[in-house]
C-alpha cells in the first residue's frame, strides 16, 4: 500500500487548520515493492499528529461503513475529504490498484462515502463491502510514545467499542459463541509494551528474538506471570463476563502455564511461566498463527479493562467523541484492578547468565523492542503504520540508526523488512529531530510550518537533498535554526563579538565548544589582537 493524495475538505480539528488542505504524498508511479517511509517534519503545533489522527478516522469510517463486524467505536461523521492510495491486490502480487474514497458535501443532500477502483483504465464505483473489504487497509496501527490525545482518540474510541461488543455478547446466549472480529485499527502505546514483546518472544523466529533482545543485552525471556481478574469492586455487577472465545483463550493458558491457581471467589486466574522449549511447543499449538494471533489475545483482554472503568466516565468519553471534543481520554485503571496484566517479566541477561526484570530496562529499550517488536509480527501487505514520534525516548546513536534497523528488521517469513511482504506497506511518521530526514529522499520529506499569521498552515518538500544531508543542513531547512547551537552560548557569543574585550574573549573561548560560531569568535580575537600591536 502507498498513499498517494488526501485532500481534506472539513476535518472538525486542530481549529479548522487542516481544512481545506491538499497533501500530495506520491506519483501515481510509486513503487509498491519497497520500504519507503514519509516524514513529517516541522515545529510543534504545525498540525502533523492531526494529519495522522484524520487519516486514522478517514479509515475508521470506512471500515465502520463496510466492515461492520471489524470495526467498533464511533467514527467521524463530520469528515469530507478524499483519499487515493495504491493497494495491493495479493499476498504474492506485485500489481497495485488505485484507489479512491471520498466523502463531499453536495448541496443538501447528506455526504456519502464513496469507494472507487481505477479498473479498466477508468474509475469504477464499488459498493459490494466484500469487494471494498479488498481495498481497503489490512491493519492500521497507530504507535504514540506517550500520552498524545490526538493520535489516539480514534483507536481508543475503537477500541472501547469492542470492549462494549464484548459486554454485550457474552451476555447474549444466542451471540456469546459467535467470534467478535478482530478490529482493524490497533494502537502501540506504552500499555501494550509487554503484549508485544512476550508474543515476539514465545512465537516469531530466533532471528527476530534475538533482533529484539540486541541493544539491552539480554539472552532470552525467563519467566512471566499472567493474571485474569474478572470480579473486582471496580467491575460491573456479577463481574467482567466472556465470550466463548475469551473464555477458550484462558483455557489455552491454563494448557501451556507451567502452573496456575484459580481464586473462584474473586474471579481471579495467576498464570506462571518458566519459558523452556516446551513453553514454545505448548502456545505454538494453540496460536498457530503465531505471534500476531497471541499479541491479539492478550490485547483483547486487554481491551477489557475499559470495562472496570467507571460508567460516568466512559459515556463522558463517548460524548466527547459523538461531539469531537477530545479534551480527556478514557482514565487507565491502576495494576490491582485490571482484568488483564502482566507481572514478574524476566530476562536472562547475556552478560552475567542472572535475571533482569523487565522494569528494570529504559524507557527507550522499552520503545525500540515495542516498534520493532510490532514491525516483526505485522510483517504482512497492505498493514498502514502511523508513527507520531516514534523515536522521541531514543538517544542520538539509536535516532541515527532508526531507519536502518526498520529496514534491516528480519520480519516473521525470514526475509528483510526492505525485501519482504513488509514492503508492500505504508509507513507515516512524524519527528522534531534532524536524524530521520537525513535517512530520506526529498521526495519523502513534508515540512509542516505555520505562516506567519498562525492561520495557514503551509506544507512543502525540502529546498535541499535531506538524504545524507548534516544534521546542521536539514535543522535550518526544517526549523530555521541556524546556528545550530543553544540560544544561551549563541547570544553570549554575539555580545563578545559585538562589544567584548580582548580578555573577555579570551577568558570564553576556553570554556565554548566548537561551532562554527566559536570560529567567528576566534576571527574577532586575532582582529582586536593585530589593532592591540598596532
Amino acid at each position: 500500500m502507498k498513499l498517494l493524495s488526501l485532500k481534506i475538505e472539513k476535518a472538525d480539528t486542530c481549529g479548522g487548520l487542516l481544512d481545506g488542505l491538499f497533501i500530495s504524498f506520491r506519483d501515481e508511479g510509486a513503487d509498491c515493492g519497497i520500504f519507503d517511509p514519509i516524514c513529517l517534519v516541522g515545529p510543534n503545533g504545525t498540525g502533523k499528529s492531526q494529519l495522522l489522527q484524520v487519516i486514522a478516522e478517514i479509515f475508521q469510517t470506512v471500515f465502520r461503513k463496510y466492515l461492520l463486524e471489524e470495526e467498533h467505536g464511533t467514527p467521524n461523521d463530520e469528515l469530507l475529504f478524499e483519499i487515493k492510495y495504491l493497494i495491493n491486490s495479493g499476498a504474492e502480487s506485485d500489481v497495485a490498484t488505485p484507489v479512491r474514497i471520498y466523502r463531499r458535501k453536495e448541496g443538501k443532500r447528506k455526504p456519502v462515502i464513496v469507494v472507487e477502483a481505477y479498473l479498466q483504465e477508468k474509475w469504477k464505483l464499488i459498493e459490494d463491502p466484500l469487494h471494498v473489504a479488498d481495498l481497503l487497509p489490512s491493519k492500521v496501527i497507530g504507535y504514540t510514545s506517550g500520552d498524545n490525545e490526538t493520535l489516539s482518540l480514534p483507536f481508543f474510541s475503537s477500541r472501547a467499542g469492542y470492549a462494549g461488543q464484548v459486554r454485550n455478547s457474552a451476555q447474549d446466549e444466542r451471540k456469546r459463541s459467535k467470534r467478535i472480529r478482530d478490529p482493524r485499527l490497533l494502537l502501540i502505546d506504552y500499555g501494550t509494551n509487554l503484549e508485544v514483546l512476550v508474543a515476539n518472544l514465545l512465537l516469531s523466529s530466533e532471528e527476530v528474538g534475538l533482533k529484539l533482545l540486541e541493544t539491552p543485552n539480554l539472552k532470552s525471556l525467563r519467566s512471566f506471570r499472567c493474571i485474569v481478574q474478572l470480579k473486582h469492586s471496580a467491575a460491573p455487577t456479577g463481574g467482567v463476563k466472556l465470550t466463548q472465545e475469551l473464555e477458550d483463550y484462558i483455557n489455552y493458558l491454563k494448557c501451556c502455564a507451567t502452573c496456575y491457581g484459580h481464586i473462584e471467589k474473586s474471579g481471579i486466574w495467576i498464570f506462571d511461566f518458566f519459558v523452556n522449549s516446551a513453553t514454545h511447543e505448548a502456545f505454538k499449538h494453540y496460536w498457530k498463527d503465531g505471534a500476531l494471533e497471541l499479541y491479539s489475545c492478550f490485547h483483547k483482554l486487554a481491551m477489557l479493562n475499559d470495562l472496570i472503568i467507571p460508567k460516568a466516565a466512559r459515556d463522558k468519553f463517548e460524548k466527547g467523541v459523538k461531539n469531537r471534543r477530545f479534551a480527556s481520554r478514557l482514565p487507565e485503571p491502576i495494576d490491582e484492578q485490571k482484568v488483564f496484566r502482566f507481572e514478574q517479566v524476566e530476562f536472562v541477561s547475556n552478560k552475567s547468565g542472572k535475571s533482569v526484570d523487565y522494569v528494570s530496562l529504559s524507557d527507550g529499550e522499552h520503545q525500540l523492542a515495542q516498534l520493532l517488536g510490532f514491525a516483526c509480527m505485522a510483517s504482512f501487505p497492505n498493514v498502514l503504520f502511523l508513527l507520531d514520534e516514534p523515536e522521541s525516548h531514543f538517544n542520538p546513536a539509536w535516532r541515527v540508526r532508526f531507519i536502518k534497523m526498520l529496514r534491516d528488521l528480519p520480519t516473521n517469513n525470514g526475509a528483510r523488512a526492505v525485501r519482504s511482504l513488509a514492503a508492500k506497506q505504508e509507513c507515516l511518521l512524524t519527528t522534531h529531530s534532524p536524524f530521520v530526514p537525513s535517512d530520506m529522499k526529498r521526495e519523502n520529506v513534508l515540512i509542516f510550518s505555520k505562516s506567519t499569521n498562525a492561520v495557514t498552515l503551509e506544507i512543502r518538500q525540502p529546498r535541499i537533498q535531506t538524504y545524507g544531508s548534516t544534521f546542521d543542513a536539514i535543522l535550518d531547512e526544517c526549523f530555521d535554526i541556524s546556528p545550530p547551537i543553544s540560544s544561551l552560548p549563541r547570544d553570549e557569543i554575539e555580545n563578545l563579538i559585538r562589544s567584548g574585550s580582548l580578555e573577555d574573549i579570551k577568558s570564553a573561548m576556553g570554556r565554548i565548544g566548537d561551532s562554527v560560531e566559536k570560529i567567528f569568535l576566534a576571527d574577532r580575537m586575532r582582529e582586536l589582537n593585530s589593532k592591540s600591536a598596532h
